[in-house]
């Protein structure tokens, strides 16, 4: 178990102080200090992931397993220059507000978990996290929440209507709504997202027009062929999300530079590739990524 002090708390404390005083992690939420504005280009790691029972990382089918592990490399990644903020579930901005590494940092909270990988269920992704009051009464920066549209599957209709509440709640309450939109299909019985630009531009064009308004909302988009096609199709801001790059992050890498600089492209949230690196840099990867910024 890691025990070195990274903050409010230790790695191997948290599981003691959980027990021993819930209240504690509302008082630690409480005490964070929020950043005072947007970055014009935020940088953002992303660990939701293991709440959706994907635990995958560079070939290792539980890299994410290990949760100290895990907090020990986001923390790793927080303190890089250039890193803005971290999206995650309750569970993990919970953890890292008892470490104490938050303040000054952007915290979105992630919302539907509940199309678990690999599932018969998996499109019918149900907000099992954050709803907007609670990140709005947890004093968060915006939510975020994950849509794929299958054709062939009929619980993709209630996965958008949970979509357009969601993007209206945060809006009401004037936070981020960022809305990571896929057309999706049945491949052998396991989903698959469809990443030509005509699937993209469809899913981008779908997004954009979730719940009463679309002012506080933001995309976050794969980078695919014909990158200002799916950038054209939408005046809302969009981001760069990451995914697992490999053993090779140089055409990642390549690909980002291209897509962020086009004008509609506002920043870069990435998770696995930075937090699991091939090389097991954390802090490598994460600056060769804040460079692009």
């Amino acid at each position: 178990m890691i025990v070195s002090r990274l903050g409010g708390v230790r790695i191997g404390e948290l599981t003691d102080v959980r027990a021993a005083r819930p209240e504690a992690v509302a008082e630690a939420v409480a005490r964070r200090v929020r950043p005072a504005s947007l970055p014009d280009r935020p940088m953002i790691i992303a660990a939701d992931h293991p709440a959706r029972g994907a635990l995958a990382a560079g070939g290792d089918p539980v890299a994410m397993a290990d949760r100290g592990d895990l907090l020990e490399r986001l923390c790793t990644a927080l303190e890089r220059p250039g890193v803005d903020g971290v999206l995650g579930t309750p569970d993990v901005i919970e953890d890292l507000a008892l470490l104490g590494v938050l303040d000054g940092r952007l915290a979105i909270g992630s919302m539907n978990r509940g199309g678990l990988a690999g599932t018969a269920f998996e499109i019918d992704d149900r907000f099992t996290a954050y709803d907007a009051d609670a990140i709005a009464a947890s004093r968060l920066d915006g939510g975020k929440m994950l849509l794929r549209i299958d054709d062939a599957d009929p619980a993709t209709a209630r996965t958008l209507e949970a979509c357009g509440r969601a993007v209206t709640g945060l809006a009401g309450h004037r936070l981020m709504a960022i809305v990571e939109p896929f057309v999706a299909h049945r491949v052998e019985g396991r989903l698959r997202n469809l990443l030509t630009p005509e699937a993209m531009i469809r899913a981008v064009s779908v997004a954009s027009g979730l719940g009463a308004t679309s002012a506080y909302t933001w995309l976050k988009v794969p980078v695919v062929p014909g990158m200002e096609r799916v950038a054209a199709a939408t005046t809302l801001p969009l981001l760069l999300l990451g995914g697992d790059i490999g053993d090779d992050p140089g055409p990642v890498l390549d690909g980002w530079r291209r897509a962020l600089r086009l004008p509609g492209v506002k920043g870069l949230v990435a998770g696995r590739s930075l937090l699991y690196p091939p090389d097991g840099d954390v802090r490598a990867a994460v600056d060769a990524a804040v460079e692009l910024l």
